[in-house]
């Protein structure tokens, strides 16, 4: 069996045709949906980027053990199962935290990988005496900086390279899948994972894709919002959401190559297909931009997927109601070769739920290490705060203890300990660190930043916006049940019940 799984970043559900977009055109969108069976009630699992990632080669969630890591040794991963299985998997990326310290195992899981260069923060281009005047003059206040080492920086230095189409890194990368689709198109047996950055900030398209959405906004270049609250001007704020929408609509002409070569080919009849993305981005909604510090709202925490199969051309144009997750990427991609999916998995095939009945779970749980255990059922929505969000009772459970950028520090290593493994650590004890202010980390995601972190309730059907918090007890109370219940399938360690305030249910 052939299979392409394309992943992008940062897409939001809402800016796509098959989901009601209207405000940007994405022609290759609707094509794919035409094409696949849309999935109307597919939800993140753990956030942000590698997070999210660790779910999906694993098939199971990371953020109740571990914030941003590498993928552990006990861990299992679609590609290196698939490779087991003589299955050859290329991966073909931009997304430079896979070479990072906090994602360097994961490409390592494949037969061969390719590193597009460029994207934001990525340390590519050297430049020793920057242009500082000139790029102050350049940017927006809120993006500019003179730090040498910081991602606007490195983001600023990249850029000076990135001049027209052909230079950006997702189109880039699409050439190098379609290159490797052009040598092995009619090879058995291999998996081309095809993953870019966009439309992850910062908003930098081709001019082409932006001269569509003018703003009256005349100042410096502003495509990179901050992770904060809106305060910024109308024209602002326009000009923000247009660069994402020029962003999006260059997300969805790469698709589009994508989807010529399958026509071309006939690769709708012996190729699968999974498109998604990791999660959303708020874009001034709720009063906020970006995800992470604030409550994890639909915007970022509901997302699009697509699914292709040879076998289920009866179903094309289609769309299911299941309530499905970020873990089921990995059993679907072992499912689809016909290799064995390990028994902890916690991920569910989507071609057994779409070829043979297989029902959708009854509720799923996602969030950001720290922070909310968020819950739905499909139609509710409960976001579900620690009484104390600082109030300690949190440990990362890792035998790699890497942060975004760095190790863990030896102070918050001087606190770790080594403990009896959880039931899908394969036996394998590891180290329990204290997630406190001591951690180079602490700061920049989950408990550190949260902001609005009040318990609530939402009706999907009745608030699809989540803007009027549902004030009924007895519903409450089910959302909390059901999401106990799924922290103990995921085998949450008992002090992030106690945490939670959930330990006295069980």
């Amino acid at each position: 069996m052939r299979t392409i799984f394309v992943l992008f970043d940062s897409l939001n559900r809402r800016a796509l045709t098959p989901y009601g977009g209207t405000t940007i055109a994405t022609p290759n969108f609707q094509r794919l949906a035409e094409r696949s069976i849309t999935f109307d009630n597919h939800y993140v699992g753990s956030l942000p980027c590698m997070p999210a990632r660790r779910d999906m080669h694993t098939g199971r969630l990371n953020f109740l053990h571990r914030g941003w890591g590498p993928l552990e040794p006990f861990d299992n991963s679609f590609a290196a199962l698939l490779q087991g299985q003589g299955v050859y998997s290329h991966l073909v990326s931009d997304h430079f935290h896979y070479w990072g310290d906090g994602g360097s195992t994961y490409h390592n899981r494949y037969d061969s990988y390719e590193f597009i260069r460029g994207q934001e923060g990525d340390p590519w281009k050297a430049m020793v005496e920057p242009p500082w005047e000139r790029w102050r003059q350049m940017y927006h206040p809120q993006q500019f900086t003179d730090a040498r080492r910081h991602k606007l920086s490195r983001h600023m230095t990249n850029r000076e390279f990135i001049r027209e189409y052909k230079d950006f890194p997702s189109v880039r990368c699409f050439d190098a899948g379609l290159d490797f689709l052009q040598t092995n198109r009619h090879a058995s047996n291999w998996l081309l994972h095809l993953e870019t950055f966009d439309p992850h900030e910062p908003f930098h398209a081709p001019a082409e894709f932006r001269a569509p959405y003018p703003t009256a906004y005349r100042g410096p270049i502003f495509d990179w919002p901050p992770y904060a609250r809106v305060t910024e001007s109308t024209p602002e704020c326009d000009e923000i959401r247009a660069n994402y929408a020029a962003i999006v609509a260059l997300c969805d002409h790469e698709l589009g190559r994508l989807l010529d070569v399958m026509d071309r080919d006939n690769m709708w009849d012996d190729t699968a297909l999974i498109v998604t993305t990791d999660h959303g981005f708020l874009l001034g909604e709720h009063d906020w931009w970006a995800k992470n510090v604030m409550p994890c709202y639909n915007e970022v925490a509901h997302i699009p997927l697509f699914f292709h199969h040879p076998d289920l051309q009866s179903q094309r144009g289609t769309h299911r109601s299941e309530l499905t997750q970020t873990i089921d990427v990995m059993p679907t991609l072992l499912d689809i070769a016909g290799a064995a999916i390990p028994p902890d998995t916690m991920g569910q095939s989507l071609l057994k739920m779409a070829s043979d009945g297989l029902p959708g779970r009854e509720a799923a749980i996602y969030g950001v290490f720290g922070s909310a255990v968020n819950v739905t059922d499909g139609r509710y929505t409960y976001l579900l705060y620690p009484p104390d969000v600082h109030g300690g009772d949190l440990y990362q459970y890792t035998l790699m203890p890497m942060h975004l950028k760095g190790m863990f520090s030896a102070a918050e290593l001087a606190e770790a300990t080594l403990t009896p493994p959880l039931p899908h650590f394969k036996d394998v004890p590891v180290l329990r660190v204290p997630a406190t202010p001591k951690s180079p980390f602490y700061n920049h995601q989950g408990p550190g930043v949260q902001n609005d972190t009040v318990t609530v309730l939402y009706d999907l059907w009745t608030d699809p916006d989540q803007l009027r918090p549902l004030d009924d007890p007895a519903i409450a109370e089910r959302m909390r049940d059901l999401a106990l219940a799924e922290m103990v399938k995921a085998s949450a360690p008992v002090e992030y019940l106690r945490r939670m305030g959930l330990e006295h249910a069980l």
